[in-house]
C-alpha cells in the first residue's frame, strides 16, 4: 500500500511582509511630513514679511505674537474657534468719514493653525449689544450661541439682546455690511468694536479695502458727534501689546 501526502489547496502558508517595505513607508511619509512642514514654515515666513513691509509702509506697529490682544474680544470669530494667539499683528489708526479710529490686523492661530484674519475698527464708544453677521454657508453653531434676530441682508444675525438689537440694525447698518464680502465668514460688533474675519492668507490689498468696508460700518454704529461737550475729538488709541484694556 501506498501513502500519498497532500497540502490541502484550501491552506495558505504565512506570508511576511519584508522590513524594508515598512522602512520605505515609513520613510516615504517622514519625507512628505517634512515637507509639508517646510511649506507651511516658507508660507508663515512670506506672510509675517509681506505683514511687516505693510505695517512699516502704513507707519503701523507690529508684533510677531500677542498672548492677550485675543482675550479684548469674546464673540464672533473669537468664540467660534477659541481666543487663541495673535500672530503677525499690526496696530495703528486709519482715517473714516468720521474722523480717525484705531484699528488692529492680525492672524488668530489656534491648535497651532491659523483659522482667519481678524480684522478690527475700534468705536469712540461701546454700542450697547453684541450682533453677529454670519454667513448662511457656514456652521455657525456654538454651544452658547446668541439669540438668532434673522436674515440682515445676506448674512444671519445673532444678537445678545433682541430689543437693543433692533433699533441698532437700521437699513445704513445692513448696506454697510453687504459691502464686505463674502469672503468674510462673519462680521460683529462688540464693546467698541468693529470685527471682521476674513480668509488666511488674505493680501494687504484685501484688508485695505476690509479696513474701508468695516470703517464706514463703525461710522454707522458710530457717528461723530458735533456737540463739543460730547466730542472725543478723533481721539488715536495708541496700540498696547500684551495688554487687556
Amino acid at each position: 500500500m501506498i501513502f500519498v501526502w497532500s497540502v490541502s489547496p484550501a491552506t495558505l502558508a504565512p506570508v511576511g511582509i519584508p522590513a524594508w517595505v515598512w522602512f520605505t513607508v515609513a520613510a516615504v511619509a517622514g519625507v512628505a511630513g517634512f515637507a509639508l512642514l517646510a511649506t507651511d514654515r516658507a508660507q508663515r515666513t512670506a506672510r509675517n514679511r509681506e505683514r511687516r513691509r505693510w505695517a512699516a509702509l502704513r507707519g503701523w506697529q507690529f508684533e510677531e505674537t500677542d498672548h492677550v490682544l485675543p482675550t479684548r474680544w469674546e464673540s464672533g470669530a473669537i468664540a467660534y474657534y477659541g481666543t487663541g494667539v495673535a500672530k503677525d499683528v499690526v496696530a495703528g489708526s486709519t482715517f473714516t468719514a468720521d474722523g480717525r479710529r484705531q484699528v488692529y490686523v492680525l492672524d488668530h492661530e489656534t491648535g497651532g493653525k491659523v483659522n482667519s484674519v481678524l480684522v478690527g475698527v475700534r468705536c469712540r464708544r461701546p454700542v450697547n449689544v453684541v450682533v453677529e453677521l454670519w454667513l448662511p454657508s457656514v456652521p455657525f453653531q456654538r454651544d452658547q450661541m446668541p439669540d438668532l434676530l434673522g436674515p440682515v441682508g445676506s448674512r444671519y444675525a445673532f444678537v445678545s439682546e433682541l430689543p437693543a438689537a433692533r433699533k441698532l440694525i437700521t437699513p445704513d447698518l445692513v448696506d454697510a455690511a453687504e459691502e464686505i464680502g463674502a469672503d468674510v465668514t462673519v462680521v460683529w460688533l462688540e464693546n467698541d468694536w468693529v470685527m471682521a474675519a476674513a480668509p488666511p492668507n488674505s493680501s494687504p490689498a484685501r484688508l485695505e479695502r476690509l479696513l474701508r468696508d468695516l470703517g464706514e460700518l463703525a461710522d454707522v454704529v458710530d457717528p461723530f458727534d458735533a456737540d463739543p461737550d460730547t466730542d472725543t475729538g478723533g481721539e488715536v488709541h495708541r496700540p498696547q501689546f500684551g495688554r487687556k484694556p
